[in-house]
């Protein structure tokens, strides 16, 4: 058998991550089609530094054809809506003077790893603000208002106010991590949507005398089946009526109506129709699409003073994504807001 050639032109072909050669001269000498597409064409020949601009990676580069051995480097492509972010290894290729890279995309990882470190942040910062308040009271009760019978009782009760904020924030942490954990998996039990919102308009009741609320529910004759969660879809409910109620405002009224359709183009067949319509002060349309974010708040003040741990929402998105099904919110400022969930219906079941 005769021996066939490689070429390092044939390896780096064959390569499927971006890939580039670099020779002594620091010109480039090999590039792939993935390397082309990142990079752009009619690179061969030309010195690396005029593909190649960012610093970081330039000085790798010429780290590696000084002898420094193997390297690593970050490299950022602005191409695109957010930008792609890529590892890049530098290898030495044997002793001919010619270093090979390779771009490895970890945007989602760096994604990750930054929604990690905000996600830390935030309910660093919502913890402190209560715990900062719990630690100057219990500072004031050991000293100055020892034996301030007045000062202890008030005292007493904003510490009993922040424990329980930071026990709701706890709760709904836990709360989302058993969401997230369960998202892939599609609940099977029937539920009548109707139901679930009987017991969460009795449960809500209380809160709607206590703002002078009134609940009109609207919720049809016809069983309203889906495959659901229960104890989940009480949780989506409870979170849309009761914001509804706190920020809708006093001496107003909170529409809930259920519907049924033979077709929905997202759920591509039968769906249910949930909304939850309040007549508040509405929220303008800059906020809209990022409502369901974890700890976004249009007001973060009126949030926290109503209990707020601006979870909810993001609660709400996954437990929606559990049942495949949306969440659509549409508002006009001055108009109020409605909160629409839209979930498959139960085969079998129109």
């Amino acid at each position: 058998m005769g021996s066939t050639a490689v070429t390092l032109s044939d390896v780096v072909a064959a390569l499927p991550l971006p890939s580039v050669a670099i020779n002594a001269e620091e010109r480039i000498t090999v590039l792939n089609a993935p390397a082309e597409d990142l990079l752009g064409k009619g690179l061969l020949g030309r010195h690396f530094v005029t593909a190649l601009r960012q610093p970081g990676l330039v000085e790798a580069v010429e780290r590696c054809l000084a002898g420094a051995g193997p390297c690593q480097a970050r490299f950022t492509s602005t191409g695109g809506e957010h930008g792609t972010t890529y590892d890049v290894s530098l290898r030495p290729v044997g002793n001919h003077g010619i270093v090979l890279l390779s771009f490895n995309d970890v945007t989602e990882m760096a994604q990750a790893g930054q929604m990690r470190r905000d996600f830390v942040a935030n309910v660093s910062h919502e913890l402190r603000t209560p715990l900062t308040a719990l630690i100057g009271f219990i500072e004031t009760l050991q000293g100055p208002a020892r034996d301030d019978t007045a000062a202890r009782e008030r005292f007493l009760g904003i510490m009993a106010q922040e424990a329980e904020r930071m026990n709701r924030l706890v709760g709904e942490l836990l709360s989302l991590s058993r969401v997230e954990a369960e998202e892939r998996v599609r609940p099977e039990a029937p539920v009548d949507v109707r139901d679930v919102l009987r017991g969460t308009l009795r449960n809500l009741a209380p809160l709607a005398v206590d703002s002078n609320v009134t609940l009109e529910p609207k919720l049809g004759d016809a069983p309203a089946l889906v495959l659901g969660d229960a104890d989940q879809l009480v949780q989506v409910f409870t979170n849309l009526i009761e914001n509804a109620i706190k920020y809708g405002g006093r001496d107003n009224r909170v529409e809930i109506s259920v519907k049924r359709t033979a077709h929905d183009p997202a759920m591509r067949g039968p769906a249910v129709y949930v909304s939850v319509r309040d007549h508040g002060p509405g929220i303008d349309a800059i906020h809209l699409p990022r409502l369901t974010e974890r700890f976004y708040r249009v007001d973060s003040h009126r949030s926290r003073a109503l209990g707020g741990t601006g979870l909810g929402l993001a609660i709400v998105k996954h437990i929606m994504n559990r049942h495949r099904g949306r969440l659509k919110i549409t508002s006009t400022p001055g108009e109020g807001a409605e909160f629409r969930v839209i979930l498959p219906m139960k085969p079998g079941s129109d």
